[in-house]
């Protein structure tokens, strides 16, 4: 088998445990996962941000919880530790744009957000994003 193989190998059976820890409650429940559909490959290196709605008193502004990149699977596990992940209106925003950019590709999105309400912060959150330089597509995943 070749190391590549046993990479890829290796890769899925650590995902697996991560999958493991967030069904037990460990780790985060909220993750996301982007397919560059147009190449057919995992969205790796994409930019994005996770971010809560909190009102004060009559307005309403968005607080930054966290920023990471996605992995070589396209995946970003682990976004909010359980704490930070309560009963509100959330946001995903995907840098797109700088995604596309470094690819080299032209692409009519510079970004894409993702507003979504938490009922019951219990459960698991997944936000899939399949993405292509002129469409995107997006739905709770499980």
């Amino acid at each position: 088998m070749s190391s590549l193989r046993l990479s890829h190998i290796h890769h899925h059976i650590a995902s697996d445990k991560n999958s493991q820890r967030m069904a037990d409650g460990t780790g985060s429940r909220l993750t996301t996962h982007v397919l560059n559909t147009a190449l057919g490959i995992p969205a790796s290196n994409l930019a994005l941000t996770v971010s809560r709605l909190e009102v004060v008193g009559n307005k309403e502004h968005w607080e930054q919880l966290t920023g990471r990149c996605t992995n070589s699977d396209g995946r970003c596990p682990g976004l909010l530790t359980n704490d930070h992940f309560i009963d509100a209106t959330y946001k995903v925003r995907f840098e797109t744009g700088d995604y596309w950019k470094e690819q080299g590709i032209t692409s009519f999105y510079p970004y894409v957000e993702v507003v979504f309400t938490i009922k019951d912060p219990s459960q698991k959150y997944h936000i899939p994003l399949l993405l292509s330089p002129f469409s995107y597509t997006t739905y709770r995943g499980s």
